[in-house]
């Protein structure tokens, strides 16, 4: 599961804890779960066309649940860490103004 850096510094996760791996020597280093030559932008288009998770595990073969849940928890950390970030930088520079003239 995710971890906090800190208390109230956001979200973090350790890389050994990843389960996509990128290497240029397969699929020309498109992010793929490890071990697999499968896609994690599939599982993001499964689910993005309003398919369950069970029909993208039952529609590759590969796919392992366990890691398929894993990125979707570091999809959900990265966006949480995102939005902390955003947040705390608007408090600390103050909000963005711009001349609308």
């Amino acid at each position: 599961m995710s971890a906090m850096t800190q208390a109230g510094e956001g979200p973090s996760l350790a890389v050994e804890d990843s389960v996509i791996h990128s290497d240029p020597e397969i699929m020309s280093g498109t992010p793929v779960f490890k071990r697999t030559r499968l896609l994690v932008k599939n599982l993001f288009d499964y689910l993005a066309a309003g398919y369950s998770l069970d029909v993208f595990l039952d529609h590759f073969p590969t796919a392992d649940r366990g890691q398929a849940v894993r990125a979707l928890e570091m999809a959900r950390a990265a966006l949480e860490r995102d939005a902390y970030e955003t947040r705390t930088s608007h408090v600390r520079t103050g909000p963005v103004t711009r001349d609308l003239q």
